[in-house]
């Protein structure tokens, strides 16, 4: 049995992976998919001080107060920077990063600097009402549709869970000095249908930090496969488990 530690992106709540956590489950894994605070049943907790280190603080938390080991840490979109900044705190309860359509952040770097277009969206904040608070992505014609998904039905779930995400977790910088956290093998998982303009990901090198060979799967979908394509996603987690 693995434990797997699923961690949701931007605007989103653990309830995102809902048609995943059964089938890793049902293989006969420990699957753990929290709500970060500020989000899900911990809407009630956003604030302006909500920000990547308040999420790692929740994943870190959540690992050494369930005492989990060899945990299998996927981390979606910008929780890339907090599953690296959690394994870097914990590296020895780590087995594998898997970078699911995320950022993949180096150390110092916050949001912005992985995502320049970000500071697009920290701008329009701070010329609002509420300065500390960006609002979700609007539904643009598929196939981008709302976070990649476009079926209708799909589209009214996701943006019933979708909370506003505090400009400070694009600020905050991500901390990889934990020279052991180079050990942990790392997977990348891309979405290569309907990327949106003035996104730009990075290359992954051929080699992982820890000097094993680079290991990039694809989807054929948009952004949140984890709601459009949950069957192929679990295939793929499934084999590293």
């Amino acid at each position: 049995m693995s434990t797997y530690l699923l961690v949701h992106g931007a605007w989103h709540s653990g309830q995102c992976w809902e048609r995943v956590v059964p089938l890793l489950a049902s293989a006969g894994h420990r699957v753990l998919a929290p709500s970060l605070t500020g989000f899900g049943d911990k809407a009630h907790l956003l604030g302006p001080e909500v920000g990547l280190d308040t999420h790692v603080d929740d994943i870190v938390r959540l690992i050494t107060e369930e005492d989990l080991a060899d945990v299998i840490l996927v981390g979606h979109s910008y929780a890339g920077l907090v599953i690296s900044s959690a394994a870097n705190r914990i590296p020895d309860r780590i087995a594998h990063l898997v970078y699911l359509d995320a950022m993949v952040p180096e150390d110092g770097e916050s949001a912005v600097d992985v995502h320049p277009v970000t500071q697009v969206l920290i701008d329009r904040a701070a010329e609002s009402e509420v300065g500390w608070r960006i609002p979700p992505m609007p539904e643009s014609p598929p196939p981008l549709g709302l976070f990649g998904v476009t079926d209708p039905a799909d589209v009214a779930w996701l943006r019933a869970m979708l909370s506003d995400q505090p400009v400070l977790c694009l600020r905050q910088p991500v901390r990889l000095d934990n020279p052991v956290v180079r050990t942990i093998a790392r997977t990348h998982i891309h979405c290569v249908v309907g990327v949106p303009e003035g996104i730009e990901r990075r290359p992954v090198p051929a080699m992982q930090p820890n000097g094993s060979p680079a290991q990039v799967w694809e989807l054929e979908t948009g952004h949140d496969c984890m709601i459009t394509m949950p069957a192929e996603l679990t295939e793929l987690l499934l084999k590293l488990g």
